[in-house]
């Protein structure tokens, strides 16, 4: 029989081996700033797991001082306290204590804008695959009342709504007279990827009407509790308030389905970052960064009602709306629940993608299907030439091809779509960005 030291050594090599990290003499071992949608639950949640895993007994969450604030306790087997303290005003605030020394890493439900990493170059490239961290997807809901009748909006009619051009229920097909509008505060991640992925693609400013919450329970326990009511919210905190379907351009009306926000296919998908500074010297950071990519990491994700960045098979139902090739695909194959994409204006791989090779390399690995048992699929955005929308596209399935050549997967087959079968619409660089992508189907 296997010594049970040596087994869990086997099992857990990396883990097993690792030295324990230290514990400061005074003051936070870690101070984590930013999204309130992170902060909140997540955020703390995953402290809790590393330290956990670190050994640490006794581990819980107390409130600090100030409002949307909290401290992760734990001590270690000689009696030593360590606190983790994570504090969660919204992702710009998180940047703004990077630049402060405030903060040793940043929560953000949002990319790092132009300026923010400008003012960090002091701290290294921020946009760097080590620096930027992608945990988890997150899809921002529209939420109604449970009793407003309406289904399904398009993001022309968000922008309307939330601007105060579209101001009953009635002008849009509903009942229940004028519309009472609900958002985030402007120090919000998700209300600044609402402000991108809605208001501003059409150069719209919110109405000064809509009440702004800083926690996301309050605004959607508002929402619940207003029949008039809409607002918008991360993935977890739709709680009693009802989804409604999105549409984006010539996109499906897509709900936000796990599998499509997983994909990234939902309209209103978003990724969720840790942002870590590349001068850091903080060991819990980097050990934090690292566990919330692990297995245990990505199942805590899940659990906190985010997506994790688990790559399973799905099976999709083809639609005559489908080019009679891709059909074919559907009939035969199941596509993973990753979609390769690119960095603005390149045919690089983006910070995500880089990191989704591994896990799908691992999961055709895991199902013995290195041998001509995947067919990548590219698509793209609209062209002046067709022909040339499906060269690119295919193109773009070629440089992930290239990457799962390097670790031993045999393609079955690689197709380009161009322009077809859009996620978003293509008028906005967010739009275009989203449909270059490349979908993974196995046999």
């Amino acid at each position: 029989m296997i010594p049970r030291v040596l087994l869990l050594l086997t099992l857990f090599p990396l883990f097993a081996v690792s030295a324990p990290l230290p514990v400061p003499d005074q003051g936070p071992a870690l101070r984590i700033q930013g999204s309130n949608t992170i902060g909140a639950a997540l955020g703390p949640a995953l402290v809790k797991g590393l330290m956990e895993r670190q050994g640490l007994q006794g581990v819980h969450a107390e409130p600090a001082e100030g409002a949307n604030e909290m401290r992760v306790i734990g001590k270690t087997r000689q009696g030593q306290t360590l606190t983790i303290e994570v504090a969660a005003h919204g992702s710009s605030t998180g940047f703004a204590a990077l630049h402060k020394a405030s903060a040793d890493l940043a929560a953000s439900s949002r990319p790092i804008k132009d300026t923010e990493l400008v003012d960090l170059e002091p701290l290294g490239d921020l946009k760097s695959p080590e620096a930027e961290q992608v945990i988890a997807i997150d899809g921002l809901a529209i939420i109604l009342n449970p009793r407003n009748p309406l289904n399904t909006l398009n993001t022309e009619q968000l922008a309307q709504i939330f601007n105060g051009e579209i101001s009953t229920w009635e002008a849009l097909g509903g009942i229940g007279g004028a519309i009472h509008l609900y958002a985030r505060d402007d120090q919000s991640g998700t209300y600044d990827t609402f402000k991108d992925l809605v208001l501003s693609r059409r150069g719209k400013p919110l109405a000064a009407s809509a009440k702004r919450f800083e926690a996301s329970e309050q605004l959607s326990d508002a929402v619940s509790q207003d029949p008039q009511g809409i607002g918008f919210i991360g993935l977890p905190y739709v709680r009693q308030a009802k989804a409604v379907a999105i549409v984006d351009g010539d996109s499906q009306p897509m709900l936000p389905l796990n599998s499509l926000i997983a994909t990234e296919d939902y309209p209103l998908s978003r990724r969720l970052f840790f942002y870590l500074p590349p001068t850091t010297h903080n060991p819990w950071a980097k050990a934090l960064v690292d566990f919330t990519q692990s297995s245990k990491g990505q199942a805590i994700v899940a659990a906190n009602g985010f997506i994790a960045q688990r790559v399973q098979a799905m099976g999709v139902e083809p639609r005559p709306s489908m080019p009679e090739d891709y059909q074919a695909i559907a009939r035969e194959a199941q596509r993973l629940t990753v979609n390769f994409r690119f960095e603005e204006g390149s045919a690089s791989l983006d910070n995500k993608a880089r990191q989704d090779v591994q896990r799908v390399v691992a999961y055709i690995k895991s199902h013995d299907k290195l041998d001509k048992q995947v067919t990548l699929v590219g698509f793209g955005d609209i062209k002046n030439d067709p022909q040339r929308a499906a060269l690119l596209s295919k193109l773009r399935a070629m440089a992930v091809r290239r990457e799962l050549v390097k670790n031993g997967v045999v393609l079955r087959d690689i197709r380009g779509f161009g322009a077809q079968m859009p996620v978003a619409a293509n008028t906005a660089d967010e739009g275009r960005i989203k449909n270059r992508r490349v979908e993974v189907w196995v046999y």
